[in-house]
């Protein structure tokens, strides 16, 4: 099994995007799944830009501070999207929303504001829809019906859209009133996606592990959430001590990324390998990482699933195309 997502084929003429905070290009890819054509990807992370440049050589690509980047030259583009840094809102964190210095929902804004685009897709943690950001939602909301955009949000799980992991993620849709009524949400797959085992035992048998058919068979749930650390803090690991016992049940060890899958006659539970998570992600396998261990595994951790993001981005698509996309018609 060497690619579980089918890629889809562009709807049509192929309408343009400005991602920023790119990332490792979990939502680009998608997008461009979707059919979308990147003018500009805007990431300040070293290694993210390294992946990128890697995997799409033709994408231009700024690295940089998105408070530096100057949006001017793509005015009247179709699409700004982004992953907007996820800390100031995560549950894992202090919640410090528009207080915590990391956070760029002003910036996108004014971005926003500055270029005029006919649609905003951005992703965030489900932190994002707590009680305590409702005023900050508001705001958000007052200051794009101000600029024109008509916006909603939807707290979506990955496993709803093929995508083998429970992973919660608010997505922020605003399209300009000319286009925001014929916008539906995608509705979910009716199949269950596979299950971990499944999706990447032919990974974990790869150097001829003799455990590896009981190893699937002991697999057979979807992953828990993957998770790839801060910059501050983290490590190659699957999470904390509730998540690394979510995988022990699935027969997996969490407490660190393996360099390569088990050997003939590995004893115990073997650990994952980076492209064993980034296939759990949504990752197509040709997909690479560039960076050590630690650094690809965060890269791909942090990620937008890019399945969904296609899933997501088709609807837009269709909407400033002016139909009706059903997912469960292009699944």
């Amino acid at each position: 099994m060497k690619n579980i997502y089918q890629m889809p084929l562009p709807l049509g003429d192929r309408p343009t995007s400005l991602e920023l905070c790119a990332g490792a290009g979990g939502q680009a890819l998608g997008l461009e799944m979707a059919g979308f054509g990147h003018e500009a990807l805007v990431e300040i992370d070293v290694r993210a830009c390294e992946t990128l440049r890697y995997n799409r050589p033709e994408w231009n690509i700024f690295e940089q501070d998105l408070n530096q980047f100057d949006p001017t030259p793509y005015k009247g583009i179709d699409l700004v999207a982004g992953g907007l840094p996820c800390p100031p809102f995560s549950s894992a964190g202090k919640q410090l929303g528009e207080l915590d210095e990391r956070n760029l929902f002003p910036r996108a804004l004014e971005i926003i504001e500055s270029i005029r685009p006919k649609a905003v897709m951005i992703e965030n943690v489900r932190g994002f829809l707590g009680a305590v950001f409702s005023d900050y939602r508001q705001h958000l909301k007052d200051q794009l019906k101000k600029l024109g955009y008509v916006t909603e949000w939807r707290l979506l799980n990955a496993s709803d859209y093929g995508v083998p992991q429970l992973r919660p993620r608010v997505v922020i849709i605003a399209l300009r009133a000319d286009h925001s009524e014929r916008f539906n949400w995608p509705e979910p797959l009716p199949n269950t996606p596979p299950t971990v085992g499944n999706v990447v035992g032919d990974l974990m048998g790869e150097n001829g592990w003799s455990g590896t058919k009981g190893w699937i068979e002991q697999a057979d749930e979807i992953a828990p959430t993957i998770v790839g650390g801060s910059k501050k803090h983290g490590g190659p690991d699957l999470g904390p001590t509730r998540a690394r016992a979510a995988w022990a049940c699935l027969g997996v060890n969490g407490k660190s990324i393996a360099d390569m899958p088990p050997e003939h006659d590995f004893v115990g539970m073997p650990r994952l390998t980076v492209p064993m998570v980034a296939r759990l992600q949504g990752f197509p396998d040709d997909w690479h990482f560039v960076g050590k261990k630690t650094s690809a595994y965060k890269q791909v951790g942090n990620a937008f699933p890019p399945p969904v993001a296609a899933t997501v981005a088709k609807q837009i698509h269709a909407a400033l195309l002016g139909q009706q996309v059903s997912v469960l018609q292009r699944a």
